[in-house]
Formats: structure tokens, C-alpha cells, sequence
């Protein structure tokens, strides 16, 4: 396994989102191979960032690289890794992966994810771990528009594993 460079994730969120998929995230010791993402910018009306900085979204805009974690609805933390230049305000949400002794369904969405990996707001900021471990990215990954969001709706920066 390699740990991805930071230039890696030094690029926009819709470039990085979909080769985020089939690389592995490691969290609190467990792997999760990721199988669904969503990418965020800062010119796009869903994204935390489009009103520019505060308190809650400052991972955003700082280096790339990095977890950007917040907490939804009162009940789910959200896992995303920031990408993108410094000050630039994006991350690419990850929705699902798979985890070895895991049931699939445990694992898929953005709040089961969190839960399963043990992620709350402690885990805002650092260092995002991701691993190529020389798995193929899929030929052809299954792009739809976002789903659970009402603003910018229509944007297929949604990634699946077929």
C-alpha cells in the first residue's frame, strides 16, 4: 500500500472524486475501500463553502489533504477529504465504502460510514490517510447527479462502483 501524495489531492474535486474510488481510507485502524463519492466546490450552491468561510467549514479552505468532518441533521457526522488549492473551499464527500467483517449496508451512506469508522468532529482536520494499494480504478464508474441535497441537484458529481 502507498500513501497518496499530496498532490494527489491538490487538484479540483471533480477530477479527485472519482479517483478516490477503490482507494483505501483508514481510520482508527480500519480500511475502507471506497465505493461512492460526491464532489464539492466552492462555486457550487450545495457545497458548505459557496458562502465563503466560518467557523464550521475552515477545513475547507485550508490544505488539501485533510478531513473535513461535520455533523448533519443532529444525528450523522459526514466524512469528506478536502481538496483543491489552499483557500480555495472544496472536498469530495465520501458516501460508502467497504469494510472487511461489514456488512455492505452498514457501510453505505455518508452517516453509517462515520458511524462504522468511529468519526465525529475530533476527526475534523486531520490528516486524511488514503491508500493506493494498486487496485484498478473501475473503467467506467456509474456518474449521477447527487442524491439527498436540494440545491444544484442537477450535477452529476456523484461517483459509484458498478
Amino acid at each position: 500500500m502507498k500513501l497518496l501524495p499530496a498532490s494527489f489531492t491538490d487538484r479540483d474535486a471533480t477530477v479527485v472524486a472519482p479517483e478516490l474510488l477503490n482507494k483505501l481510507l483508514v481510520i482508527h485502524g480500519q480500511v475502507a475501500r471506497i465505493t461512492e463519492v460526491e464532489a464539492y466546490t466552492r462555486d457550487d450552491a450545495a457545497s458548505h463553502s459557496h458562502r465563503g468561510m466560518t467557523k464550521r467549514n475552515a477545513v475547507m479552505f485550508g490544505p488539501s489533504g485533510h478531513l473535513y468532518v461535520y455533523f448533519i441533521y443532529g444525528m450523522h457526522h459526514c466524512i469528506n477529504v478536502v481538496t483543491g488549492v489552499e483557500g480555495d473551499g472544496q472536498a469530495v464527500l465520501i458516501r460508502a465504502a467497504t469494510i472487511d467483517g461489514v456488512l455492505p449496508r452498514a457501510s453505505s451512506g455518508p452517516g453509517r460510514l462515520a458511524r462504522v469508522l468511529g468519526v465525529d468532529l475530533m476527526a475534523n482536520g486531520v490528516a486524511a490517510m488514503v491508500y493506493d494499494d494498486g487496485t484498478a480504478p473501475p473503467r467506467a464508474p456509474i456518474i449521477t447527479p447527487r442524491i439527498g441535497i436540494a440545491k444544484a441537484a442537477d450535477l452529476r458529481r456523484r461517483w459509484v462502483l458498478p
